[in-house]
């Protein structure tokens, strides 16, 4: 049983991957409204008063805006029993504002790392740590 449960965890996690890297917000506000809890708790680095799927459905919106070729690779996943790990690099060239930094042309690369819970087949809970720092640094918002 925990096997398929990890192979389903792992295949629903791939569907959320693909789906952010569309660059499509409306496929992937739809996509997270099909495999997200409606509840879903949400820690990360973000600066939202939204909670649940519309925290993260506003997370998408605010990074595709800043970054319309927002690029997601998954350099590392790891799935057991009711979590997935992935490790990320993030790249993506700053077309639009972000954090009150107006659009700067400069391309970025930076790592994140997510864990995804999962419960009755949707993503429940999400922990982030985001190279916010790196970033920042890329776009000019702070001296390297």
């Amino acid at each position: 049983m925990t096997t398929i449960r990890t192979t389903a965890n792992k295949a629903t996690f791939n569907r959320f991957h693909d789906a952010v890297n569309s660059g499509d917000v409306a496929f992937i506000a739809k996509t997270i409204d099909e495999i997200v809890d409606p509840d879903v708790l949400f820690h990360a680095p973000v600066p939202s008063e939204a909670t649940g799927v519309q925290a993260l459905k506003q997370v998408w919106a605010v990074l595709l805006r800043a970054f319309p070729d927002l690029h997601v690779a998954a350099e590392d996943m790891i799935a057991e029993g009711d979590k997935v790990v992935s490790r990320n690099t993030v790249t993506g060239t700053h077309q639009g504002g972000l954090r009150g930094l107006p659009p700067t042309g400069r391309a970025v690369s930076y790592n994140e790392i997510f864990i995804f819970r999962f419960a009755d087949g949707r993503i429940a809970e999400i922990w982030g740590v985001v190279d916010v720092l790196s970033q920042l640094r890329q776009l000019g918002a702070i001296p390297a």
